[in-house]
């Protein structure tokens, strides 16, 4: 049943992404008028985010990360693993090089089967590209101990259901107020840039007929 799914995603992610639709509606709004413009005066850079699928007893599983707090922008955040590409790298290298510095996955037990729609993070003037992926093995991870608190090992059919989006009043970067739809993941508040990207994967696996 897991390969058939997988086969049927990899084929579904060759054809035209919701793009747009599912980002917007995950979109945060700012409550008031203190959110301030933020402009860049250079190109964004190319990033890559994974989303790595496996199986445990029937349910298909993908690793989220909770960065730790500091003085920045993504400060104690969940997010996929990922981050900015280097030189030299396509999007599914930064992202697999990526995955295996924060926890700790070779590449070679993973096998990508697509992507979803380019993402622009604002605020990191970072273009994402989120990879798709599958592990062909049982995962150990192995937090990197200075880019990782906690290892939150996600759900898709939690995405799946009817109330899984909500929506509460986020403080970002301990200053802004934003009204945020978000996934509740292992008792996490999963909003922002990476929950946006989640919208669009659970769209992609609604239709391909996922409940």
């Amino acid at each position: 049943m897991y390969s058939r799914l997988i086969e049927n995603l990899t084929k579904r992610l060759t054809l035209a992404l919701p793009s747009a639709l599912a980002h917007d509606a995950l979109r945060a709004i700012p409550i008031g008028e203190g959110i301030p413009k933020i402009e860049h005066k250079t190109p964004p850079r190319a990033g890559s985010v994974l989303i790595l699928l496996y199986e445990v007893e029937g349910s298909i599983k993908f690793p989220l990360i909770k960065r730790p707090e500091y003085n920045g922008i993504h400060s104690g955040q969940i997010s996929l693993p990922g981050g900015k590409g280097e030189h030299g790298e396509d999007a599914i290298e930064t992202a697999l090089r990526e995955c295996e510095e924060e926890i700790g996955i070779p590449a070679h037990v993973i096998k990508v089967i697509g992507r979803l729609s380019e993402f622009y993070v604002i605020p990191s003037n970072v273009l994402v590209t989120p990879v798709v992926a599958t592990l062909t093995s049982n995962p150990s991870f192995v937090p990197d101990p200075y880019e990782v608190v906690r290892i939150i090992k996600g759900d898709v059919y939690d995405l799946m259901k009817s109330d899984a989006v909500r929506t509460t009043e986020i403080l970002a970067t301990g200053k802004y107020r934003m009204q945020a739809p978000y996934f509740e993941i292992e008792n996490e508040i999963v909003w922002g840039a990476t929950a946006m990207m989640l919208n669009e994967f659970r769209l992609v696996m609604q239709e391909i007929g996922l409940k």
